[in-house]
């Protein structure tokens, strides 16, 4: 069988479905209708590595959260999420769906970044994996861990509720014209399992009242809890066509506590790729961090920091601060010779962290026209403050909106 008849009888029947319908982004191939294997020793080292990273950003959130606003400038957060960013869901979760990126390396594996406020890659890790997987009769290494999402977010609307808020009225929301993000949205109201949940264009709610409503059939119903597949910092700016600062009114009843969110407003400061810079900072200066946190960070995070210690020493990367998808990022050599950087327009503007640059391994892939070189990048969940789903990503030196999406699997015991 042909590569292109291959991959329409994987992905064809899951399109049809209408849980996975962007396999192909942008007229471009986007999931593979190949396998890579990861072995089981590797797998539990990327969950290992995934629990003790996460205790390290939620203990270093916590902090963070009742620090001064002179910090929270120095991490980047835009001044109107200042209020907002002190509010968690409990002081255990700084997220409840987060996603670590990791390479690996010559030393071992590192994670590259953390994305605790939006992540996505949500339905190909928890679905689409193992339905491939198991075509090529191969184990998946995500078995069962769906479930980590209901349990997560049935934990976090509980958590809620305790601490007084009204949980009666859930909207999931996302850009409905965006494919990929209004089905991963529609997928975790699904598996959240959470009664009555109701899924809405974000081009459909409106502030009324001083509450957020969901206007439907032109009447103004309340929402008590949002999940919002829209980052914060992109809130922080939205404004209304006659240019109200609608994102800064929804932020001010986010820190009044007149609205849940999810993931909570406290993901920001862990997204802030500032905070992996400020995490360094402390491991260097020997504070804060307990031995074992100090041997996870030494372990599994690279040198960061907010100016460029590395040129005349060894090779870099520049990443804007709240920057996604590979968007800002900017390769150096040690002698600060340029060799690479992001073709897109955005995240330009924002300030940059340092970071030791690692080269991310190669690997042969099948696709359309035949085999490809690619780097490989590892993404591991963080749900409900336990290790879960992982995917891999295959594209370029610097991972991008267009990286491949690369199923896996483990050989059966």
């Amino acid at each position: 069988m042909g590569y292109e008849a291959w991959r329409e009888r994987l992905y064809g029947p899951l399109r049809e479905e209408g849980l996975f319908t962007w396999d192909r982004m942008y007229d471009e191939e986007y999931a593979l209708a190949t396998i890579l294997p990861i072995s089981e020793r590797e797998r539990r080292e990327i969950a290992e590595a995934t629990e003790r990273l996460g205790a390290v950003f939620t203990r270093t959130v916590r902090i963070v959260r009742q620090s001064g606003e002179e910090l929270f400038e120095e991490l980047g957060l835009p001044e109107a999420t200042w209020g907002a960013v002190r509010i968690a869901v409990s002081e255990q979760l700084p997220t409840v769906i987060g996603r670590f990126d990791f390479a690996w390396t010559d030393e071992g594996l590192k994670m590259l970044e953390f994305n605790a406020d939006t992540p996505t890659s949500i339905v190909e890790a928890y679905h689409v994996n193992g339905r491939i997987s198991a075509e090529y009769g191969m184990a998946d290494p995500n078995e069962g861990m769906a479930a980590h999402i209901g349990e997560a977010f049935r934990e976090a609307v509980e958590a809620y509720r305790l601490d007084g808020y009204r949980t009666g009225s859930i909207v999931f929301s996302a850009l409905d014209w965006h494919e990929e993000d209004a089905g991963t949205t529609r997928y975790l109201m699904r598996q959240s399992g959470l009664e009555g949940a109701r899924f809405a264009a974000l081009a459909d709610l409106r502030l009324y009242e001083g509450r957020l409503c969901l206007l439907r059939d032109g009447k103004h119903e309340p929402i008590d809890l949002l999940y919002r597949l829209h980052a914060m910092e992109k809130l922080a700016e939205d404004r209304d066509t006659d240019g109200y600062p609608t994102g800064s009114h929804v932020l001010d009843l986010i820190a009044e506590r007149k609205l849940a969110v999810l993931n909570p407003p406290s993901a920001l400061i862990a997204q802030t790729k500032a905070l992996q810079a400020l995490i360094w900072n402390l491991y260097e200066a020997g504070e804060f961090y307990d031995e074992a946190e100090r041997e996870a960070i030494r372990s599994y995070m690279l040198p960061t920091y907010m100016e460029n210690r590395f040129e005349g020493r060894c090779a870099y990367v520049t990443k804007p601060i709240l920057g996604r998808e590979g968007g800002g990022v900017t390769l150096y050599e040690a002698d600060g010779t340029f060799l690479e950087r992001d073709g897109e327009a955005l995240y330009w503007e924002q300030p940059m962290i340092y970071q030791q640059r690692v080269e991310l391994p190669t690997v042969t892939v099948r696709r359309e026209g035949g085999t490809a070189g690619a780097r490989l990048l590892w993404g591991s969940f963080w749900i409900g403050g336990r290790a879960s789903a992982i995917v891999a990503r295959a594209g370029g030196r610097i991972t991008g909106n267009l990286a491949y999406f690369v199923p896996v699997g483990m050989e059966r015991s």
